[in-house]
This record gives C-alpha cells, structure tokens and sequence, in this order.
C-alpha cells in the first residue's frame, strides 16, 4: 500500500489526463485484477491525444470560464458541484476533459431512463418499514417462495449453467462485465445451446463494463437464433457522452420461474484459483416466486430502453401467494427524480434496533448516508462496515479510509478484508432483514450508475448472511482508532486530496 500511495503522489495533470482516458478506454490486455497503480504505464489513443492538444490551445481563462457556469447551471449536488469545480480549477485541461466523459450527463437522456413497467399487485402491508419502503420506491412488496445464497463464483456459475441448459422458454442475462475468457466462452456456448433449442435467449451488456469483449465474439449466440444488446451507443462520440451512465445490474432470470441477482459478473477471475484460495470473494443470491416477475419487470425495461422490443407482451399477472417471505425489488438509476437507493437504505438504519452490518466493495459515502450510519450506531445499534482492502481500483481504498476517523468515533467498527477483492455487496439488518444487490457503498453507485438489490425479511437467511459475515469478520483486520490515528501524514494527506474527488469517481 505504500507503493500505491508514493506512485499517486507523484501524479502530476498530464497523467491524470492519461488515467482518465485509460479509464475510459483501457488496453485490451488489461489485466482483470490490479492491486497496483502506475502511472507511467498508461497510455492515450491517438484521437484522445489529439482532442489533449486541442484543449491546450486554448488559455486555462477561457476554459475555466466556459466549464464553471455549466457545472453551476447542471444544478448537480452542491458536494459534486465543489469537486468539479475545485477539479477545474486546479486541473484546467483535465477538468474540462472529464466534466465533458463523466459529469455531463444529457438531459435529453435523463428523460429516457427506463420505467418499470406495470405488472405489480396493489396488496398493501402491515409492517411499518415496508410501507415506507413501498411509500419510497412505489412498489408494493412481493414474495419469495425460495431465497438462496450462492457464496463465491464457482456454485453460482455451475447452478446458473445448469439452470440454463434445461431451460424450456426463456432466459434473459444482464450483467456489467463479461470477459472474452474461458469462462465467457462457456456461458456463451450454453446460451447459444439453449438458442438452438427455441429458447429464448436475451443477453444485455453495458459497453464500459464489457469494454473488452467484441460482437464478433457472440457471433455464435447470433446465429443460433439469440439476441444481444449493449445497454447504450457503442460509438466513441456516444460513448464519450454518456460514460457516466453505466448499467451495473447482474440479473438472470430462468424460464420467469427462477432469477439471479447480486455482484457477480462473467470472468475466470471469480474462480477458485487454488483449493481453499480465491481472488475475488463475492455474493449471488438465487430466488423463486412472484418476485421473479418482478424482476423480469426491470430486465424488460433495461431491454425495451436498448432494443425497443417489448417483453412484457404475453406476461402473466402476478399471482397471489401467500406463502413465502415478503421481498422487495429496489433499483438505483440516475433520475434525480426518484429517490433511488439512497431512501431505502437509509430507512433500514432508521429502523434498525440491534444492528446493520454492511458489506461494501468500494465505500465512498454520500453524506446523507455518512449521517444515517453515524446516527444509527448514536442510538446504540451495532454497525459494522466489511471493506476490501484490496481493490482493483486502489484510489478509492485511499479515499475511504478518510471516513474511518468520524466513523470509528461514533463507535462504528471498521473491517479491512485482505484475502482478496471482497466484491460483496450485502446488509444484515436486525435478525431479518437481508439485502443482496450490486450497489456499492459510493457515489457511482448511488448516484450514476443503474443498480439492482434485493432485499427479503426472513430470519432463515439472515442467519445463514450472518454466518458468512462471521467468518469474513474473523479473516479481516478491524481498524483499531489509536493505531489508524498514527498512519504517515503523506497518507493524510493523500486522503485529504482524493476525499473531495469522490463525487466524481
């Protein structure tokens, strides 16, 4: 780690330039997981180049005065709104640069978003926390006759693979990455199987997420009578205009009977590499019951906002069970209209009595979710964070760890696990509520990306959520305040600078 941040130190505005376009445009031989950071070992595409050029000929003045008022007039968040400006300020070039990738996000789109479209019962509940939750999200509670969890990538991969081949009518796969490995190849060649067969077969990509992968790679699934889609434009200028809307979802659904959903995507990295040893530790939980309609409801709008084609026709209505546990679909999307994930989840700290314990992949908070954690261990309930210290992007480990001096004061505990990239993204509320999706504990999350949870009130998986929070509480180290208090300056310091750019990340 101290590499990391003597290497972010020395990061001055013209590589930063660099590290912005290789976010966005990365070799295609990166490699999957990267616990490091080199500057010196970006690079910038020739277009890319000539766009960094054409920005210096024109005065830092001009710029400034250009970006400034659309960042003021873009009525963003006031915390987005100062970073963006004090990145312009401090990185002319640069800033305009990134404003344009990643903090211009089109109205003309925003009106866009996908709906969910309407297949749901209007039965209303009794408990306190799924009325507001219903109140939040508009969407009154469905049930689970079957929650399980898949703990690591190997049972979620052999489960879905085999769902997928005995499959009768339907399968619809969305997921942020899919590598063209191994493991792509495999799930391709089961998809293309069940294609053949007359199923139908719906696969949905984000193009920043799957940024390696050619069409001419699914090449097989066309031909075999399936369909894809990227979630948006592929173009360079479509793809420079809406960056920032990334779809981060990770939904399967089987023949509209059984449905997947949690932080897993399609890569060999997921697997075990060795008995007992794993890069990548993650969570997918596997569902059935009349959720699963609902769910089919959001993979269809995602579908119908990328393709235009429908495929709600011909969809049963819910039925009415009343066996099972009451479960809830929350989605994330950047409409600043709806209240997204952020309602929700601080209703649950609101409401929680013995404790919430969080894991998050990256945790960057927003400030109205720092203040429902704070206040929620101020009331006395347990509240604990599982944090990856290892991180595929090490910027923000940095600027997490400028939270943990405020949150180790309210009496929060702080978890840093080490053994891999904990890319798990769960809460364990009191003794029944869980929540499996893939929204992290950040800005992207929160307030960019569309996300997908679910989240269920059943003490049968809350107690098997908590074993698995037991056992990576105890392979983790708890940050221990006097000791985090006595970390180098040089490591303050770069917390201190990283901290106000998180709105951007």
């Amino acid at each position: 780690m101290d590499a990391m941040y003597d290497s972010l130190q020395t990061l001055d505005s013209a590589e930063f330039l660099a590290g912005i376009a290789q976010m966005a445009w990365p070799p295609a031989d990166l490699e999957p997981v990267s616990t490091g950071f080199s500057p010196q070992s970006m690079h910038i595409p020739a277009g890319l180049k000539a766009f960094a050029d054409f920005l210096r000929s024109f005065p830092p003045q001009f710029l400034l005065l250009a970006l400034v008022p659309r960042i003021l007039l873009a009525r963003k968040k006031p915390s987005a709104t100062l970073a963006w400006v004090w990145f312009a300020l401090l990185f002319p070039y640069a800033g305009c640069f990134a404003y344009l990738l990643l903090g211009n996000i089109p109205k003309s789109h925003a009106s866009k978003l996908p709906l969910a479209l309407s297949l749901r019962s209007r039965r209303r509940s009794t408990n306190r926390l799924q009325v507001i939750l219903e109140r939040l999200t508009g969407n009154p509670p469905s049930r689970a006759t079957r929650f399980t969890l898949h703990e690591g990538a190997d049972s979620f991969y052999d489960t879905l693979s085999e769902r997928v081949e005995n499959s009768r009518s339907e399968v619809l796969f969305q997921t942020f990455v899919w590598r063209p490995d191994p493991v792509g190849t495999a799930f391709l060649k089961v998809l293309s199987k069940a294609a053949k067969r007359g199923v139908c077969v719906r696969l949905l990509l984000d193009p920043i997420g799957s940024l390696q992968l050619k069409e001419n790679f699914l090449e097989p699934l066309h031909e075999a009578g399936g369909r894809f889609a990227w979630f948006r434009p592929t173009g360079i200028l479509a793809r420079m205009r809406h960056l920032n809307l990334r779809n981060h979802r990770k939904l399967q659904i089987i023949d509209g009977r059984v449905a997947f959903v949690g932080g897993m995507n399609v890569g060999a990295e997921h697997l075990t590499q060795k008995p007992g040893e794993t890069v990548w530790r993650d969570l997918q939980a596997e569902v059935e019951g009349p959720v699963v309609a609902e769910l089919r409801n959001r993979f269809a709008a995602d579908w119908v906002f990328a393709t235009q084609e429908n495929l709600a026709k011909g969809v049963p209505a819910l039925r009415r069970e009343k066996t099972g546990s009451p479960c809830h679909v929350l989605e994330g999307c950047p409409d600043p209209a709806t209240h997204g994930l952020h309602g929700p989840l601080i209703a649950l700290l609101n409401h929680a009595k013995h404790r919430v314990w969080i894991a998050t992949g990256y945790f960057a908070p927003s400030e109205p979710l720092l203040c429902a954690l704070e206040i929620c261990a101020a009331r006395g309930v347990d509240v604990r964070l599982l944090i990856s210290e290892k991180s595929d992007h090490p910027y923000l480990v940095i600027a997490g760890r400028s939270y943990y001096d405020e949150l180790l004061y309210m009496g929060i505990r702080v978890y840093e696990y080490s053994k891999a990239i904990h890319h798990t993204k769960a809460l364990l509320m009191d003794s029944s509520w869980v929540l499996i999706g893939s929204a992290n504990c950040d800005h992207r999350s929160l307030y960019h990306n569309f996300e997908l949870g679910l989240l269920q009130r059943c003490r049968k998986t809350a107690r098997e959520l908590e074993a698995i929070f037991t056992h990576d509480f105890a392979a983790s180290r708890e940050i221990a305040s006097p000791e985090f208090a006595k970390r180098p300056l040089r490591a303050r310091l770069l917390e201190a600078l990283l901290r106000p750019l998180t709105p951007l990340f």
